[in-house]
């Protein structure tokens, strides 16, 4: 029931933010919305305000909005064409067709900052376990040792640690420890070791042998502090999902990672018992997903418009109907694709012997 729960939550926010992007950009331009959908489908129920209908679809793995003109082959009345989205500027038909990712990109931005602003657990430069064989035994480190500084620079959080000795190539470090009250410097030099990063890949990194206490400290920031934070958060997901992506493209990462609803509905859920702060992350990353993988020059997708409103701009004219229902077919099929192989994957996930 959690993870039902969970991924209802994050699923709903995250489509609703979607559409919402293209929605109140479209109402901006003066483009008429003929209907405002939460999910695919047959309709379950919906309501009109105005000129717009307000629907809840059957499938709740995405929605849409519908706009007067959307359609290449649509034929708009002459008195409604003010109202028409095919007849606006190129420069504001490409921005409500990027307000949907855009938004959710945003939206993860203000989700970071928010729990920035709430207090992010960190772990503290408290040694817990120091291992034989490396430079911090060697060094005489010990289990509690505190490390306040390295390379003179203020230790406040583990994470500082793992910032300045994997980039040390090996050269000597300056620490300044604290044990039972007492402070002294200590000199280490890294020790290159063999590991596998997020990817698999195994790479060269240094490291000197010592293990976190688990002991942790809260760190809040002020709004304006934590909105930045946010920006820099999603920069440096976003960076990390288009990499993922070309390392899948070039099989270093196996297509089999790729999940779908059941992958997320079971992480949600998860999350979900881990704490809401810990579900909001969760969210927050998932944004970043959606709003980046709907930029992919893919057709029917939003980045795939973009690009063809890109080609129409450059042809200055618009584009060939019966062209452009071509390339929404194909659209589709790698679409269905991507999803066929997102449901496989989360079906043998479920039913691999452990």
């Amino acid at each position: 029931m959690t993870s039902i729960l969970a991924f209802a939550f994050v699923l709903g926010a995250l489509i609703l933010v979607h559409e919402l992007g293209h929605f109140m950009v479209a109402k901006l331009f003066g483009v008429r919305v003929l209907t405002f959908s939460f999910g695919f489908g047959p309709r379950l129920i919906g309501r009109r305000w105005g000129e717009t209908e307000y629907i809840l679809s059957l499938l709740p793995l995405g929605g849409y909005v519908r706009m007067l003109g959307e359609e290449p082959t649509e034929e708009v009345p002459k008195e409604e064409e003010r109202w028409s989205f095919a007849l606006r500027p190129l420069r504001q038909r490409a921005a409500i067709v990027a307000a949907g990712p855009l938004s959710n990109l945003l939206f993860a931005s203000l989700l970071f900052a928010f729990i920035f602003w709430l207090g992010v657990p960190k772990l503290l430069p408290v040694i817990g376990e120091v291992m034989e064989d490396f430079p911090a035994a060697q060094a005489g480190l010990k289990p509690g040792d505190r490390v306040l500084e390295i390379e003179g620079r203020h230790v406040r959080y583990w994470e500082t640690l793992l910032e300045v000795i994997p980039r040390s190539q090996g050269r000597e470090l300056h620490l300044l420890i604290e044990r039972g009250g007492r402070r002294f410097e200590l000199k280490i030099r890294p020790k290159a070791v063999k590991r596998k990063n997020i990817f698999g890949e195994e790479v060269e990194v240094y490291q000197i042998g010592v293990v976190p206490s688990g002991q942790v400290g809260i760190e809040r920031h002020r709004p304006l502090e934590a909105f930045l934070k946010g920006l820099r958060q999603t920069y440096w997901v976003s960076k990390l999902v288009v990499l993922s992506v070309v390392k899948i493209i070039r099989g270093v990462i196996s297509a089999r990672t790729i999940g779908g609803p059941i992958m997320i509905a079971q992480m949600a859920g998860q999350e979900a018992e881990k704490g809401l702060l810990r579900l909001l992350f969760f969210t927050a990353l998932l944004s970043v997903n959606l709003g980046l993988l709907n930029l992919f020059p893919i057709p029917i997708l939003d980045g795939g418009h973009l690009l063809l409103m890109g080609l129409e701009g450059v042809l200055r004219r618009p584009l060939d109907t019966r062209k452009l229902e071509v390339v929404q077919k194909v659209g589709l099929i790698i679409i269905v694709s991507l999803m066929v192989l997102a449901f496989y994957n989360d079906i043998t996930r479920i039913w691999r012997p452990k």
